[in-house]
Protein backbone atom coordinates (compact mmCIF):
# COMPACT_ATOMS: atom_id res chain seq x y z
CA UNK A 1 0.00 0.00 0.00
CA UNK A 2 1.70 3.52 -1.23
CA UNK A 3 1.37 6.19 0.76
CA UNK A 4 -1.97 8.27 0.47
CA UNK A 5 -2.03 11.57 1.79
CA UNK A 6 -6.14 12.33 0.76
CA UNK A 7 -7.09 8.55 1.89
CA UNK A 8 -4.80 9.59 5.25
CA UNK A 9 -6.55 12.83 5.95
CA UNK A 10 -10.30 11.17 6.05
CA UNK A 11 -8.85 9.56 9.09
CA UNK A 12 -8.90 12.46 10.84
CA UNK A 13 -12.16 13.86 11.96
CA UNK A 14 -10.73 17.20 12.91
CA UNK A 15 -9.53 17.60 9.30
CA UNK A 16 -13.21 18.22 8.54
CA UNK A 17 -13.12 21.90 10.15
CA UNK A 18 -11.39 23.23 7.52
CA UNK A 19 -7.99 24.53 9.27
CA UNK A 20 -5.05 24.30 7.48
CA UNK A 21 -2.99 22.83 10.23
CA UNK A 22 0.98 24.10 10.59
CA UNK A 23 1.01 23.75 14.53
CA UNK A 24 2.51 20.19 14.18
CA UNK A 25 5.47 20.63 15.92
CA UNK A 26 3.51 21.82 18.81
CA UNK A 27 1.31 18.92 18.23
CA UNK A 28 -0.56 17.02 15.37
CA UNK A 29 -4.22 16.20 15.49
CA UNK A 30 -5.07 12.53 15.66
CA UNK A 31 -6.58 10.33 13.69
CA UNK A 32 -10.01 8.19 14.85
CA UNK A 33 -8.63 4.74 15.46
CA UNK A 34 -6.54 6.34 18.04
CA UNK A 35 -9.02 7.84 19.78
CA UNK A 36 -11.27 4.32 19.55
CA UNK A 37 -8.78 3.06 21.13
CA UNK A 38 -8.37 5.06 23.83
CA UNK A 39 -12.31 5.11 24.66
CA UNK A 40 -12.82 0.95 24.19
CA UNK A 41 -9.76 0.54 26.47
CA UNK A 42 -11.07 3.04 28.93
CA UNK A 43 -15.04 1.51 28.81
CA UNK A 44 -13.24 -2.10 29.57
CA UNK A 45 -13.70 -3.90 31.60
CA UNK A 46 -10.75 -2.14 32.62
CA UNK A 47 -8.66 -2.44 36.42
CA UNK A 48 -5.60 -2.37 37.51
CA UNK A 49 -2.95 -4.57 36.20
CA UNK A 50 -3.37 -8.48 36.95
CA UNK A 51 -4.51 -11.92 35.56
CA UNK A 52 -7.34 -13.17 36.92
CA UNK A 53 -10.05 -10.83 35.84
CA UNK A 54 -10.84 -9.67 32.12
CA UNK A 55 -9.87 -6.15 33.51
CA UNK A 56 -7.24 -6.87 35.12
CA UNK A 57 -5.65 -9.09 31.58
CA UNK A 58 -7.26 -5.96 29.65
CA UNK A 59 -4.64 -2.97 31.49
CA UNK A 60 -1.75 -5.81 31.73
CA UNK A 61 -2.02 -5.92 27.79
CA UNK A 62 -2.35 -2.72 27.33
CA UNK A 63 1.26 -1.90 28.89
CA UNK A 64 2.71 -4.93 27.15
CA UNK A 65 1.40 -3.61 24.54
CA UNK A 66 2.86 0.14 24.67
CA UNK A 67 6.03 -1.45 25.95
CA UNK A 68 6.37 -3.56 22.69
CA UNK A 69 5.02 -0.69 20.21
CA UNK A 70 7.59 2.00 21.20
CA UNK A 71 10.57 -0.78 21.38
CA UNK A 72 9.64 -0.89 17.88
CA UNK A 73 9.67 3.27 17.49
CA UNK A 74 12.89 3.50 19.07
CA UNK A 75 14.53 -0.13 18.43
CA UNK A 76 15.44 -0.33 22.46
CA UNK A 77 14.38 -3.05 24.77
CA UNK A 78 10.82 -3.42 25.86
CA UNK A 79 12.45 -3.85 29.35
CA UNK A 80 13.47 0.35 28.69
CA UNK A 81 10.51 1.62 28.01
CA UNK A 82 9.20 3.94 30.58
CA UNK A 83 5.78 5.70 30.52
CA UNK A 84 5.35 9.39 31.67
CA UNK A 85 2.95 11.96 32.05
CA UNK A 86 5.47 13.88 29.31
CA UNK A 87 8.77 14.47 28.31
CA UNK A 88 9.46 16.94 30.56
CA UNK A 89 8.17 14.95 33.81
CA UNK A 90 10.44 12.29 32.06
CA UNK A 91 13.39 14.51 31.88
CA UNK A 92 13.08 15.88 35.16
CA UNK A 93 12.55 12.79 36.92
CA UNK A 94 15.31 10.91 35.00
CA UNK A 95 17.90 14.16 35.72
CA UNK A 96 17.27 13.64 39.84
CA UNK A 97 18.54 9.88 39.39
CA UNK A 98 21.09 10.87 37.59
CA UNK A 99 22.42 13.42 39.53
CA UNK A 100 22.20 11.66 42.66
CA UNK A 101 25.50 9.79 40.89
CA UNK A 102 28.06 13.18 40.65
CA UNK A 103 30.23 14.16 42.39
CA UNK A 104 32.08 17.54 42.80
CA UNK A 105 34.18 18.36 39.86
CA UNK A 106 32.22 16.62 37.59
CA UNK A 107 30.39 18.62 34.39
CA UNK A 108 27.45 18.66 32.20
CA UNK A 109 26.97 19.71 28.72
CA UNK A 110 23.45 21.33 27.94
CA UNK A 111 22.54 22.66 24.55
CA UNK A 112 21.33 26.04 23.37
CA UNK A 113 19.36 24.51 20.11
CA UNK A 114 17.49 22.65 23.12
CA UNK A 115 13.33 23.31 24.12
CA UNK A 116 13.95 24.10 27.72
CA UNK A 117 12.77 20.93 28.45
CA UNK A 118 16.08 19.27 27.77
CA UNK A 119 17.97 22.00 29.49
CA UNK A 120 16.65 23.30 32.59
CA UNK A 121 16.33 20.01 34.72
CA UNK A 122 20.21 19.82 33.71
CA UNK A 123 20.91 23.00 34.54
CA UNK A 124 18.80 22.59 38.19
CA UNK A 125 20.17 19.25 38.40
CA UNK A 126 24.09 20.74 38.06
CA UNK A 127 23.09 23.39 40.41
CA UNK A 128 21.58 21.22 42.72
CA UNK A 129 24.70 18.53 42.62
CA UNK A 130 27.45 21.55 42.46
CA UNK A 131 28.45 20.76 39.88
CA UNK A 132 30.35 23.12 36.66
CA UNK A 133 28.02 24.15 33.30
CA UNK A 134 29.44 24.16 29.67
CA UNK A 135 27.18 25.16 26.95
CA UNK A 136 26.88 23.60 23.07
CA UNK A 137 26.40 27.16 21.09
CA UNK A 138 24.93 27.92 18.09
CA UNK A 139 25.44 29.99 15.19
CA UNK A 140 22.04 32.20 14.33
CA UNK A 141 23.86 32.68 10.91
CA UNK A 142 23.82 28.78 10.06
CA UNK A 143 21.23 27.29 12.62
CA UNK A 144 23.61 25.28 13.89
CA UNK A 145 25.71 24.42 16.96
CA UNK A 146 29.31 25.50 16.45
CA UNK A 147 32.21 23.47 15.50
CA UNK A 148 34.00 25.44 18.60
CA UNK A 149 31.71 24.58 21.19
CA UNK A 150 31.86 21.00 19.82
CA UNK A 151 35.61 20.87 20.33
CA UNK A 152 35.82 22.57 23.98
CA UNK A 153 32.86 21.32 25.45
CA UNK A 154 34.03 17.71 26.87
CA UNK A 155 36.50 16.98 29.15
CA UNK A 156 37.34 14.15 31.57
CA UNK A 157 34.52 15.40 34.01
CA UNK A 158 31.93 15.39 31.79
CA UNK A 159 28.97 13.31 33.25
CA UNK A 160 26.35 14.13 30.78
CA UNK A 161 25.60 15.72 27.51
CA UNK A 162 21.86 16.90 26.75
CA UNK A 163 21.18 17.42 23.36
CA UNK A 164 18.52 17.53 20.63
CA UNK A 165 17.74 15.25 18.10
CA UNK A 166 16.07 17.65 16.14
CA UNK A 167 15.19 21.57 17.27
CA UNK A 168 11.16 22.19 17.93
CA UNK A 169 12.22 25.79 16.66
CA UNK A 170 14.26 26.06 13.65
CA UNK A 171 13.88 22.34 12.41
CA UNK A 172 17.73 21.55 12.82
CA UNK A 173 18.73 18.14 12.91
CA UNK A 174 22.18 18.21 14.73
CA UNK A 175 25.18 15.27 14.30
CA UNK A 176 23.94 13.78 17.75
CA UNK A 177 26.54 10.74 16.48
CA UNK A 178 29.33 12.62 16.96
CA UNK A 179 27.89 14.40 19.70
CA UNK A 180 27.24 11.18 21.58
CA UNK A 181 31.15 9.66 20.17
CA UNK A 182 33.02 12.54 22.03
CA UNK A 183 30.85 12.29 25.07
CA UNK A 184 31.40 8.40 25.08
CA UNK A 185 35.07 8.87 24.79
CA UNK A 186 34.89 11.29 27.77
CA UNK A 187 32.92 8.52 29.67
CA UNK A 188 29.89 10.54 29.94
CA UNK A 189 26.02 9.88 28.88
CA UNK A 190 24.23 10.93 26.62
CA UNK A 191 20.28 12.30 26.69
CA UNK A 192 18.67 13.00 23.56
CA UNK A 193 15.73 15.09 23.58
CA UNK A 194 14.01 13.31 20.88
CA UNK A 195 10.14 15.06 21.19
CA UNK A 196 10.43 17.14 17.39
CA UNK A 197 13.04 14.27 15.88
CA UNK A 198 10.72 10.93 16.66
CA UNK A 199 7.99 13.06 14.32
CA UNK A 200 10.07 13.09 11.35
CA UNK A 201 12.94 10.59 11.55
CA UNK A 202 12.74 7.04 11.76
CA UNK A 203 14.23 6.22 15.01
CA UNK A 204 17.01 4.40 15.86
CA UNK A 205 18.18 5.13 19.68
CA UNK A 206 21.50 3.13 19.18
CA UNK A 207 22.56 4.60 15.72
CA UNK A 208 22.26 7.89 17.45
CA UNK A 209 24.41 6.55 20.49
CA UNK A 210 21.69 7.69 23.05
CA UNK A 211 21.47 6.48 26.06
CA UNK A 212 18.63 7.91 27.24
CA UNK A 213 15.86 9.23 24.32
CA UNK A 214 12.61 10.76 25.31
CA UNK A 215 9.67 11.55 23.16
CA UNK A 216 6.17 12.65 22.94
CA UNK A 217 3.76 10.65 20.87
CA UNK A 218 1.31 13.71 20.85
CA UNK A 219 3.89 14.75 18.73
CA UNK A 220 3.28 12.16 16.25
CA UNK A 221 -0.85 11.27 15.91
CA UNK A 222 -0.76 10.23 19.47
CA UNK A 223 -2.41 11.21 22.91
CA UNK A 224 -0.86 13.19 25.40
CA UNK A 225 1.61 11.86 27.04
CA UNK A 226 5.82 11.07 27.45
CA UNK A 227 7.95 7.82 26.54
CA UNK A 228 11.62 7.08 27.78
CA UNK A 229 14.27 4.42 25.97
CA UNK A 230 16.79 3.59 27.62
CA UNK A 231 19.13 -0.34 27.56
CA UNK A 232 17.61 -1.84 30.70
CA UNK A 233 20.99 -2.00 32.01
CA UNK A 234 21.49 1.58 32.74
CA UNK A 235 17.84 1.84 34.13
CA UNK A 236 18.90 -1.02 36.69
CA UNK A 237 21.75 1.49 37.70
CA UNK A 238 19.66 4.22 38.78
CA UNK A 239 17.59 4.34 41.60
CA UNK A 240 14.93 7.12 41.26
CA UNK A 241 12.71 8.11 44.49
CA UNK A 242 9.52 6.11 44.76
CA UNK A 243 7.24 4.58 47.37
CA UNK A 244 8.17 1.87 49.60
CA UNK A 245 6.07 -0.46 48.65
CA UNK A 246 5.84 0.01 44.77
CA UNK A 247 8.01 -2.29 42.92
CA UNK A 248 11.74 -2.09 42.02
CA UNK A 249 11.51 -3.86 39.17
CA UNK A 250 13.12 -2.36 35.75
CA UNK A 251 11.42 0.08 34.16
CA UNK A 252 7.66 0.32 36.73
CA UNK A 253 10.59 1.77 39.10
CA UNK A 254 10.76 4.93 37.00
CA UNK A 255 6.64 4.36 37.03
CA UNK A 256 4.98 6.73 39.58
CA UNK A 257 1.34 5.68 40.64
CA UNK A 258 -1.31 3.62 38.65
CA UNK A 259 -1.06 3.86 34.70
CA UNK A 260 -3.31 5.57 32.41
CA UNK A 261 -3.88 2.22 30.22
CA UNK A 262 -6.21 4.00 27.97
CA UNK A 263 -3.37 6.74 27.09
CA UNK A 264 -0.93 3.88 26.70
CA UNK A 265 -3.08 2.03 24.08
CA UNK A 266 -3.99 5.21 22.46
CA UNK A 267 -0.02 5.68 21.77
CA UNK A 268 0.22 1.71 20.96
CA UNK A 269 -2.13 2.83 18.11
CA UNK A 270 -0.47 5.69 16.87
CA UNK A 271 2.32 3.86 16.39
CA UNK A 272 0.18 1.31 14.48
CA UNK A 273 -1.21 3.91 12.42
CA UNK A 274 2.55 5.32 11.69
CA UNK A 275 3.88 1.84 10.79
CA UNK A 276 0.94 1.09 8.27
CA UNK A 277 0.79 4.16 6.22
CA UNK A 278 3.41 3.05 3.65
CA UNK A 279 5.07 -0.63 5.02
CA UNK A 280 5.90 -1.48 2.01
CA UNK A 281 6.72 -5.89 2.12
CA UNK A 282 7.67 -5.29 5.27
CA UNK A 283 5.63 -7.40 7.99
CA UNK A 284 7.40 -6.99 11.36
CA UNK A 285 6.41 -3.59 13.06
CA UNK A 286 10.13 -1.93 13.17
CA UNK A 287 10.34 -2.61 9.26
CA UNK A 288 7.43 -1.06 8.56
CA UNK A 289 8.04 1.66 10.29
CA UNK A 290 11.41 1.98 8.70
CA UNK A 291 9.52 1.95 5.89
CA UNK A 292 6.76 4.55 6.75
CA UNK A 293 8.83 7.29 7.75
CA UNK A 294 11.27 6.82 4.29
CA UNK A 295 7.57 8.04 2.62
CA UNK A 296 6.84 10.38 4.94
CA UNK A 297 10.02 11.99 4.97
CA UNK A 298 9.87 12.18 0.20
CA UNK A 299 6.52 13.44 0.75
CA UNK A 300 7.00 16.32 3.69
CA UNK A 301 10.29 17.36 1.89
CA UNK A 302 8.33 17.76 -1.46
CA UNK A 303 5.43 19.99 0.28
CA UNK A 304 8.52 21.61 2.01
CA UNK A 305 10.26 22.67 -1.63
CA UNK A 306 7.03 23.82 -2.25
CA UNK A 307 6.74 26.12 0.79
CA UNK A 308 9.97 27.56 0.41
CA UNK A 309 9.67 28.06 -2.80
CA UNK A 310 6.60 30.24 -2.04
CA UNK A 311 8.22 31.88 0.43
CA UNK A 312 11.53 32.90 -1.94
CA UNK A 313 8.68 34.70 -3.93
CA UNK A 314 8.51 37.24 -1.34
CA UNK A 315 11.77 38.43 -1.07
CA UNK A 316 12.63 40.55 1.65
CA UNK A 317 9.51 40.63 3.22
CA UNK A 318 10.07 37.29 5.10
CA UNK A 319 13.15 36.23 6.74
CA UNK A 320 13.04 32.29 6.87
CA UNK A 321 15.46 31.69 10.24
CA UNK A 322 15.67 27.72 9.45
CA UNK A 323 19.03 27.27 7.51
CA UNK A 324 20.47 24.24 8.38
CA UNK A 325 21.89 21.90 6.00
CA UNK A 326 20.04 18.54 7.52
CA UNK A 327 16.37 19.82 9.37
CA UNK A 328 12.51 18.83 9.38
CA UNK A 329 10.14 20.24 7.76
CA UNK A 330 9.63 23.07 9.93
CA UNK A 331 10.02 26.71 9.20
CA UNK A 332 10.48 29.80 11.99
CA UNK A 333 9.71 33.11 10.41
CA UNK A 334 9.84 36.49 11.00
CA UNK A 335 8.90 39.71 8.69
CA UNK A 336 10.79 42.82 9.15
CA UNK A 337 8.71 46.03 10.60
CA UNK A 338 5.79 43.36 10.94
CA UNK A 339 4.79 41.39 13.93
CA UNK A 340 4.78 37.57 13.78
CA UNK A 341 1.77 37.45 16.45
CA UNK A 342 0.25 39.52 13.84
CA UNK A 343 0.78 37.58 10.70
CA UNK A 344 -0.51 34.54 13.06
CA UNK A 345 -3.93 36.30 13.88
CA UNK A 346 -4.37 36.92 10.02
CA UNK A 347 -3.68 33.59 9.26
CA UNK A 348 -6.32 32.32 11.57
CA UNK A 349 -8.97 34.43 10.46
CA UNK A 350 -8.25 32.44 6.70
CA UNK A 351 -8.37 28.87 8.82
CA UNK A 352 -4.76 28.14 8.71
CA UNK A 353 -2.91 27.79 12.05
CA UNK A 354 0.61 28.70 12.24
CA UNK A 355 1.09 30.05 15.62
CA UNK A 356 3.58 32.83 16.74
CA UNK A 357 5.83 32.53 19.83
CA UNK A 358 9.09 31.18 21.41
CA UNK A 359 8.00 27.96 21.91
CA UNK A 360 10.05 26.93 24.73
CA UNK A 361 13.62 27.53 23.17
CA UNK A 362 14.50 29.91 25.54
CA UNK A 363 17.65 30.03 24.88
CA UNK A 364 17.57 29.22 21.30
CA UNK A 365 15.23 32.39 20.92
CA UNK A 366 18.04 34.38 23.13
CA UNK A 367 20.51 33.71 20.95
CA UNK A 368 18.83 34.42 17.76
CA UNK A 369 18.26 38.13 19.27
CA UNK A 370 15.18 38.89 17.23
CA UNK A 371 13.91 42.30 16.50
CA UNK A 372 10.01 40.68 17.56
CA UNK A 373 9.37 38.89 20.76
CA UNK A 374 7.97 36.24 18.93
CA UNK A 375 8.26 34.47 15.77
CA UNK A 376 6.11 32.40 13.32
CA UNK A 377 6.67 29.08 12.75
CA UNK A 378 5.57 26.78 10.39
CA UNK A 379 5.56 23.13 10.77
CA UNK A 380 3.98 20.17 8.08
CA UNK A 381 2.99 17.10 9.18
CA UNK A 382 1.88 13.48 7.37
CA UNK A 383 -1.59 15.00 6.81
CA UNK A 384 -0.28 18.20 5.15
CA UNK A 385 -1.30 18.38 1.67
CA UNK A 386 -0.71 20.97 -1.28
CA UNK A 387 -3.64 22.68 -1.04
CA UNK A 388 -2.41 23.53 2.75
CA UNK A 389 0.38 24.85 1.57
CA UNK A 390 -1.09 26.90 -1.15
CA UNK A 391 -3.26 28.64 1.81
CA UNK A 392 -0.76 29.08 3.96
CA UNK A 393 1.40 31.31 1.17
CA UNK A 394 -1.99 32.99 -0.03
CA UNK A 395 -1.90 34.25 3.01
CA UNK A 396 1.20 35.28 3.91
CA UNK A 397 1.08 37.51 0.42
CA UNK A 398 -2.01 38.89 1.49
CA UNK A 399 -0.09 40.16 4.92
CA UNK A 400 2.86 41.10 3.80
CA UNK A 401 0.97 43.28 1.46
CA UNK A 402 -1.34 44.57 3.23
Amino acid sequence: MAYDVARFRAEFPSLASGVAHFDGPGGTQTPRVVGEAIASTLTGPLSNCGVALPGERNATAAVAAFRSAFADLTGVDARGIVYGRSATQLTYDISRAIAATWREGDEVVVSRLDHDANVRPWVQAAESAGVALRWLDVDPDTAEITEESIASAFTTRTRLVAVAGASNLLGTIPDVRRIADAAHEAGALVHVDGVHHAAHEFVDVGALGADLFVCSPYKFLGPHCGVLAADPALLERLHPAKLAPSTDEVPERFELGTLPYEIMAGATAAVEVLAGLDPGDATDRRARLRSSFAAIGEHESRLLRRLEDGLAGLGEDVVVHSRAAHRTPTLLLTFPGRSSAAASGFLAERLVHAPAGFFYAHELMRRLALADDAALRVGLAPYSDEEDVDRLLGGLREFVAA
